[in-house]
Order: C-alpha cells, then structure tokens, then sequence
C-alpha cells in the first residue's frame, strides 16, 4: 500500500507489481490478483462482479452494465466506461488514472480512498454517490455534467474543469475546490456551503451569486 496526499486529503492506495499478477482477459468468475491489458469488454454485464488487487489497463468497458459487486484494491489506467451503468457499486483503495467515464451514470456507489487522476467525467450522471472515506478528483473534466443527492464531504477536486456542472442537493461540505475551474458550474449556493477556494476563484464566486440571487449588477 501507498498513500498519496492531495490537499488535506490522504488517499491509501494499492502498490500492483505486474510480475506478481496473473493475465488473463477472463472475467467469468471476477477477477483476483489479474493483470488485464487491451481486453475488449464492451457492453458487457458484470452484474454482482468483484475485481480485487488487478491491474486494469487499456480495457474497453464502454457500454457496460455493472450492478452490485465492485473494484476492491485496484489500478485502472486508460479504461473506457463511456455509456456505462454503474449501480450499487463499491470502489475502495482504487487509482484510476486517465480514464474515460463520459456520458456514464453512477447510480448508489459507494468509494472509499480513491483517487481519480487525468480522468473525464463530461456528461457523466453521478446519483447518490458517497464518499465512505478519503477521495480526491484531480485533473479531472467534469463539464456538463449532473450530480444529484451526492455525499461527498472532505473530498478533493482539485484542478477540475467544472463548466456546465449541475448540482442538485448535494452534500461537500469541507471540499476542496482550489484550482478548479468553476466558471459556468450550475448550482444552489447551498451545495456550496463550507467549500475551501482559492483566492482566484472569487471572481468565479462572485458571479455564481449574481446569479443564484438574481441579482442586478449596474454600472451607474
């Protein structure tokens, strides 16, 4: 194991050695201790499926359907979940690093120190998502997408793109949004409370409270 610090967030992550995994492409009974590259898994069903300690990289998930079961100890890199259903799902002591989550719903996932690094969540659907313990976003495109009855306290979003970004009664108090982007995000001032920014990011405050208020701003 190995922790990365990214803020004030701590995130305790898997440490895969290749040469001691076994490769296989073969996910008819999960996977456990698995080296995985290139597998063309598209549009697969994985319901009730658990990867445990594998090293995920290059996998074509797009289009899948997992429900239940989960990602336990893991490294994904240059995974496509574009178009996927991930419901009920947990993900715990996972780096997925440049992956590709666009147009994907997360539905009832559960994540507890993992860190998703250089990964796009554009037009993604997060739905009751919550964070069990450490997660941290960095890097990450969030743009134009919708994340409603998330609880997602104490994370890190750091250097995101949030443009477009919908918030629907979500919970991140205690956030760390320094560096990101957030010129465009669409949310209540509520899902805002307790929130850490950067100094930089007052303007982009400012004027996501002109509009939230209704607010006339004039010149003379």
């Amino acid at each position: 194991m190995r922790t990365t610090t990214i803020g004030d967030v701590k995130v305790l992550l898997p440490d895969l050695q290749p040469d001691d995994l076994d490769t296989t492409t073969d996910l008819t009974d999960g996977l456990t201790e698995a080296l995985v590259e290139g597998a063309a898994w598209r549009g697969v069903d994985l319901a009730g499926a658990s990867v445990r300690s594998s090293l995920i990289s290059g996998v074509d998930l797009s289009g899948c359907t997992w429900e239940a079961g989960g990602l336990y100890g893991c490294e994904v890199t240059g995974a496509d979940f574009s178009g996927a259903h991930l419901t009920g799902l947990t993900i715990e002591r996972c780096a997925i690093t440049g992956s590709r989550f666009t147009g994907a719903r997360l539905t009832d996932v559960r994540l507890k120190d993992v860190l998703f690094d250089g990964c796009r969540f554009d037009y993604a659907t997060l739905q009751r998502v919550a964070a069990a313990g450490s997660v941290a976003f960095t890097d990450c495109t969030l743009a134009n997408g919708a994340w409603s009855s998330c609880r997602l306290p104490r994370i890190a979003l750091r250097s995101c793109d949030l443009a477009g970004l919908e918030l629907d009664s979500c919970h991140l108090d205690g956030t760390d949004l320094r560096g990101s982007l957030l010129q465009g995000l669409k949310t209540p001032l509520d899902n805002l409370r307790g929130v850490t920014l950067g100094e930089d990011q007052l303007p982009d405050l400012t004027r996501l409270t002109v509009a939230a208020l209704g607010l006339t701003v004039r010149k003379d």
